[in-house]
């Protein structure tokens, strides 16, 4: 495969957007390319940080494995979405492991670019801050919906928040294997697949494969949220 223009693609991420040309030319020499094969290991919990690693496509998984082998999904991480900032920042080892879950391309923009960067640019740092400052808030809502709400309400906001623009009729297409979500969502496989045959025995959806139909969106809200 052809290499990508990383001038073009950096320009076009909303981290880098702001910053001048020059700013993004100093980049370059700091930018890689990572490219992998679905089930590649990107990194393993310990390794050392580098720099912060940018999705170009293909999806990539966070996880955790127990000393008994069981996997713990941190995080599922989508085309232009970024992972490692937080731990690049602080000069430590990586506390999970990273993962290609299908065949995809990264960039990786080592530390020392980027912190040339925020040295030049202070809005380029409070654009930094305020990703991890949401990465920060999705890991304390995964927190609360550990916490607090059941199999049931976990699995309805997943579906609910897959597909934010859903409405009756909507096709929700799941965007990884089924066991990746129950993990994702702190549930056994088992757990999930039976609330998702719960929810199509109340006519609220309809599962093909991956593919989830929102038959009644305003009941399935009610159904998971009462």
């Amino acid at each position: 495969m052809n290499q990508i223009d990383i001038r073009t693609f950096l320009q076009h991420q909303p981290l880098f957007q702001q910053l001048s040309e020059a700013q993004r030319e100093a980049l370059v020499p700091g930018t890689r390319e990572v490219r992998g094969q679905k089930g590649q290991v990107i990194f393993q919990k310990g390794d050392p940080c580098d720099g912060m690693y940018l999705v170009v496509y293909g999806k990539v998984k966070l996880a955790l494995t127990a000393q008994n082998g069981t996997e713990k999904v941190m995080e599922i991480l989508h085309p232009s979405q970024s992972f490692a900032e937080a731990v690049m920042f602080l000069r430590r080892p990586c506390p999970v492991m990273a993962q290609f879950v299908e065949d995809g391309l990264l960039l990786h923009v080592s530390a020392e670019v980027i912190f040339g960067a925020i040295a030049q640019d202070p809005a380029f740092a409070q654009r930094m801050l305020a990703g991890l400052s949401l990465r920060l808030h999705s890991l304390v809502r995964d927190v609360e919906r550990y916490s607090v709400e059941s199999a049931v309400q976990r699995v309805v906001g997943y579906l609910l928040q897959v597909e934010d623009d859903a409405s009756s009729g909507s096709v929700v297409h799941l965007p990884v294997n089924k066991n990746l979500i129950a993990s994702r969502l702190n549930l056994t496989p088992e757990t999930f697949s039976r609330v998702l045959h719960q929810l199509a025995d109340e006519g609220l959806i309809e599962v093909r494969g991956r593919d989830i139909v929102l038959k009644d969106l305003e009941a399935l809200r009610d159904f998971g949220f009462a």
